[in-house]
């Protein structure tokens, strides 16, 4: 059995992994061009899923502040144990972005989320969706027959990558405020980061009560 502190680090080196590749994925593509969108889009979708196998068991592998507290409104995860979660996983941004930022000291964003043309209304909105979708898929696999849990990776990173596909050149598709904080305060780009702070957690939310409609009723098979 993990310790919490064990779990939480986990979750600092998870997310320190996860902004390293994606964020580095679209730095790397900034100066190159050789990923493209899609290449930028699948890394993302691989990443989770690696990560997923990778430290699932040992914390859950939520690796996004909105994930946790999804789960906390859930009742499936404490308050305790998300006061350690959280920060850990915007820590593992911080470094990861700090890191970024001396592999490409020409970047000025870092992989930074910001809305298409500065419409923050509708990225919020799309990343309010994104994440409800991200979110619900996670709460369905990781219950259930055993086959879905082994299967939760895949299920998890297809969506990150799909996700990222379409809306990621509209808002960034962050769905996690980890990831956008990260390269936001080390590259100095704040603006609009109010979008990636406060809708991934709505859409959280949205998605537990969803999957509470979508759950059997007491007494229902």
């Amino acid at each position: 059995m993990f310790s919490l502190p064990q779990r939480a680090f986990a979750e600092v080196v998870g997310t320190f992994i996860l902004v390293v590749c994606g964020c580095g994925a679209v730095a790397a593509n900034v100066e190159t061009a050789a990923l493209g969108h899609a290449g930028v889009a699948l890394t993302w979708g691989l990443v989770v899923l690696a990560l997923v196998y990778t430290f699932g068991d040992v914390s859950g592998a939520h690796l996004n502040p909105a994930v946790t507290i999804g789960f906390v409104a859930a009742g499936r995860f404490r308050v305790k144990e998300a006061l350690w979660y959280i920060p850990a996983q915007f820590l593992g941004a911080l470094v990861a972005a700090a890191a970024l930022r001396l592999l490409f000291p020409e970047d000025t964003l870092l992989g930074s989320t910001l809305p298409r043309g500065g419409d923050a209304g509708r990225s919020f909105a799309f990343e309010t969706f994104l994440t409800w979708f991200l979110m619900l898929a996670v709460l369905r696999v990781s219950t259930g027959a055993k086959e879905k849990g082994i299967t939760a990776g895949i299920a998890v990173g297809a969506i990150i990558g799909l996700e990222a596909m379409f809306a990621g050149p509209l808002c960034g598709a962050s769905m996690n405020p980890a990831r956008s904080v990260g390269p936001a305060v080390v590259s100095g780009h704040l603006e609009h980061l109010w979008v990636y702070l406060a809708a991934p957690p709505l859409g959280a939310l949205l998605a537990v009560a969803t999957d509470r409609l979508l759950s059997p009723s007491p007494g229902q098979g």
